[in-house]
Order: C-alpha cells, then sequence, then structure tokens
C-alpha cells in the first residue's frame, strides 16, 4: 500500500473516531467515564510524538522558519479556541449557562475544527518524510479522537441542539480531519509549513488542553497514565526503529 493511500485510510479512521466520540455522549454509553484515560493516555504520547519527533523534523525541514511556523501554529489555535470561541474543557460540559445559544455552541464546533484539520495535515505531512513518523503522529491524534469527538457532541446538547446536531458535529470534526489529510497529499511541497504548524497546534492541544484535565483530577493515577502515554512513545520508538 502506498503512503498516499495509507495516510487516507489512516485520516478516515481518525475522523471516524470522532464520530465514535459523539456517539458515546448522544448514547450515554456506560464507557463514557473511560474517556478521560484516553485524555491522560492521549496527552503523553502526544507531547512526546511532538516534542521528539515532529519538532526535530520541522527544524531538519527548515531551520530557518520552523521555530517561527512552530509559534505561529501554537499562538494561532490558541486564539480561535479561547479568543474567538468560549473557553471548554474535554469532557462532558456540565456548565449549561455557559452554552444557551446556539450561536455559541457552533463557535466551539469552528474552534475545534481549527485542530482538527491540522490533525490531518500532521499525519499527511508525517507520511510524506517517513512511514515511522506518520504512523507515530497517526496514534497520538487517534487517541485523542474519541474524547474530541465525545466533547463537541456534549457542547451541542449544552447549547440545546438534538442528538442528531451533536453526533453530526462530530462527523463534522472528522470531515475537516480528513481535510487536512488531502491538502498536503495534493500539495506535498505545503509540508515544510504543514509539519511545524501541526507540530504547534499538537504541542497547544497535549500540553494547554488535554495535559489540564489530567491535572483536575484527583490522585495519582492520572498522572501514571499520563507517563505511560510517553513510555508507548519510547516502546515504539525502541521497537519499531527501521519504520
Amino acid at each position: 500500500m502506498s503512503t498516499f493511500v495509507l495516510s487516507i485510510v489512516l485520516g478516515l479512521i481518525a475522523a471516524f473516531a470522532d464520530y465514535v466520540g459523539g456517539l458515546v455522549l448522544v448514547r450515554r454509553s456506560p464507557s463514557a467515564a473511560a474517556l478521560r484515560y484516553f485524555v491522560a493516555l492521549g496527552s503523553g504520547f502526544m507531547l512526546a510524538a511532538a516534542l521528539l519527533e515532529m519538532v526535530p523534523e520541522s527544524f531538519h525541514l527548515s531551520a530557518r522558519w520552523a521555530p517561527l511556523l512552530i509559534m505561529l501554529g501554537y499562538c494561532g489555535v490558541h486564539f480561535v479556541q479561547h479568543t474567538i470561541t468560549p473557553h471548554f474543557h474535554f469532557g462532558e460540559e456540565t456548565h449549561h449557562g455557559e452554552f444557551l445559544s446556539a450561536h455559541t455552541s457552533y463557535s466551539v464546533l469552528a474552534g475545534l475544527a481549527t485542530h482538527t484539520f491540522f490533525d490531518g495535515v500532521a499525519i499527511a505531512s508525517g507520511f510524506v518524510i517517513s512511514s515511522w513518523l506518520g504512523w507515530v503522529i497517526f496514534l497520538a491524534v487517534f487517541l485523542h479522537k474519541v474524547p474530541e469527538g465525545f466533547t463537541v457532541a456534549s457542547v451541542m446538547l449544552a447549547g440545546g441542539q438534538s442528538r442528531r446536531t451533536a453526533l453530526n458535529s462530530a462527523l463534522f470534526l472528522g470531515a475537516t480531519t480528513l481535510a487536512g489529510v488531502l491538502v498536503i497529499n495534493l500539495l506535498p511541497r505545503w509540508v515544510d509549513a504543514g509539519l511545524p504548524l501541526a507540530a504547534g497546534v499538537t504541542i497547544y492541544v497535549a500540553a494547554t488542553e488535554l495535559v489540564p484535565e489530567v491535572n483536575r483530577e484527583p490522585g495519582i493515577r492520572m498522572a501514571l497514565v499520563f507517563f505511560l502515554g510517553v513510555g508507548i512513545f519510547f516502546l515504539l520508538k525502541l521497537l519499531a526503529p527501521g519504520l
């Protein structure tokens, strides 16, 4: 299978995970409580992948522009998600008073869509460079996709939207992920900018959005799951150096 086809297939899997997260919320699955473990595991793996693979590869592509583009990716998603759109937490939204209007819930959807697009850009950019990087980035993206779909569906319901709309919003996030994959596959020269921008976005999602959610949980269990995520990254790096 060519890396082009593989990145499309994995982009579809990541996109479907968003929908699964929305489905878990809408159907009130008992497994919803387990999503916080995905948040902790995903944040550790994502942070390791971004700092130890995506950032060094970005500098390799362009030592001059990589730092600026990484910072731009970080600041750009922060600006959209915490300046233009309301603040929200990964997980189930319980502060219904903050999400009374349809406009506000759709603003949150738009904010999440900015980084889901770069999820796709990251996956495709990784495969342009190497199979190893593509697979690592895919795993980093996949681990936070189900909680992401769960979150957006929760926000839509808290804004008074129907369950169908909540599911469609999760599906929309999946579609923007696939759009990011397609952009880099059709325009592979953009990887020089796409990878460092995606690295900045990934660092933001892991360190600024997910890790604080881990820290909100009392006790040591969530912290240990976070470190497990980091450990899984190093284990993969040890076992699959030739990819």
